[in-house]
């Protein structure tokens, strides 16, 4: 079975009486592979002796592949294959990306440090001293959601509360970035507006623990997709839900609201925040794998054994042959000793009747937001 998942694998990983080793299939993305591996040799380091043998497929591109359709009705199960994302028709396994070790690239440090970096930048602009409109910055190209978006930005004719800034990363600016060195692209300096969109790119986007952690409210366009935290979130708590088939007047409306409500758009931006770090910080990442592993683990039916053409992956080989930002990353990433906690005790899964409840809620508090936005339009449209 796991042998099927490697269609499209860019790893096998294989952990063995504590150690790991990787087949590898074809290049990732960047070094997308090269972190996720650094990454679970951090979580090796941080529980030693604790995860128990086991053997994965990893792919590391963005939009998953194993489809719930396929496998319906068929005296088959599905593969199992780990990726960063997955959506409702998907079985995909979610996994956290490689960014929480650092995206080299584009100069993105280790998710410990920019959540800290991004926490004091919060405090140089207050709240309310925070520009007044939706912010975005963002490659469009990727996806013609992102494109529509861009409609949405303040012009002389029309104030859809919106401005926007995209840098075209991987094309032109990408060199100008460089030379600059990333100067415009400091994360805990982007916490300048009150509220701040989320919006996916070609899947789910890595940007959006970047942009919850501001403690600006999220207005988030609804998803297709989702990682591995953001199914723990709720409307009107932890962010603002955006229609994606009306972009910007659902935006107009959103920033509207928040400017009349100061107060509980405050709140949600500080609530998700909050949930950002402290949920999602690296112990709690850690945590998310060492349960996901163990749990996964449990299901196999074989006994791991290290494949012949596998190489064993280290600290010391994969960190030392590193240079400039990823041998920086790496090193500021490195967990130094292992934690003196015990992992956290994970829940009970819900059970169905708890599972609907939780997203009729989530239902009901979206389909509120936009009942609000089409009084609101009907009200502005029948002004005398």
């Amino acid at each position: 079975m796991v042998e099927k998942a490697g269609r499209t694998a860019h790893f096998r990983l294989v952990i063995h009486s504590g150690k790991a080793y990787v087949k590898r299939y074809k290049k990732s993305i960047q070094t997308r592979a090269d972190f996720n591996l650094w990454g679970i040799l951090q979580l090796l380091r941080w529980y030693p002796g604790r995860l128990p043998d086991l053997e994965l497929m990893f792919d590391a591109d963005d939009r998953p592949i194993v489809r719930s359709d396929d496998f319906k009705g068929q005296n088959m199960d599905p593969p199992p294959l780990f990726r960063y994302c997955s959506d409702d028709a998907s079985l995909d396994i979610v996994f956290p990306d490689w960014s929480f070790w650092g995206w080299a690239e584009i100069n993105i440090e280790p998710w410990g440090k920019s959540l800290e970096a991004i926490k004091k930048g919060n405090n140089i602009t207050q709240w309310k001293d925070r520009v007044a409109y939706a912010y975005w910055k963002g490659n469009p190209d990727v996806d013609p959601g992102r494109k529509d978006l861009l409609k949405c930005n303040v012009s002389e004719h029309e104030d859809w509360n919106m401005k926007t800034l995209y840098s075209e990363m991987v094309n032109k600016d990408w060199d100008k970035e460089s030379k600059e060195g990333f100067k415009n692209s400091n994360l805990e300096n982007q916490c300048t507006h009150r509220y701040k969109i989320y919006i996916e790119g070609w899947a789910w986007s890595v940007s959006e623990k970047y942009i919850m952690a501001c403690d600006s409210m999220t207005v988030y366009v609804k998803p297709r997709f989702y990682d591995f935290y953001i199914r723990g979130m709720m409307p009107l708590q932890h962010y603002w839900p955006i229609r994606d088939d009306s972009k910007c007047t659902s935006l107009k409306f959103a920033v509207h609201w928040g400017n009349t409500h100061v107060d509980k758009a405050r709140e949600i931006g500080e609530v998700g925040s909050r949930f950002i770090r402290e949920e999602v910080n690296m112990k709690y990442v850690y945590d998310y794998m060492f349960h996901l592993l163990n749990e996964y683990a449990k299901l196999l039916k074989f006994k791991p054994e290290i494949p012949l053409d596998a190489e064993e992956i280290t600290p010391d080989n994969m960190g030392c042959p590193a240079t400039e930002r990823w041998r920086d990353f790496m090193a500021e990433s490195m967990v130094m000793s292992p934690s003196e906690e015990l992992p956290c005790e994970m829940l009970p899964p819900y059970d169905r009747l708890a599972l609907k409840e939780v997203l009729e809620k989530k239902a009901n508090l979206t389909r509120q937001v936009e009942l609000w936005e089409d009084q609101y339009f009907h009200d502005l449209t029948n002004k005398p």
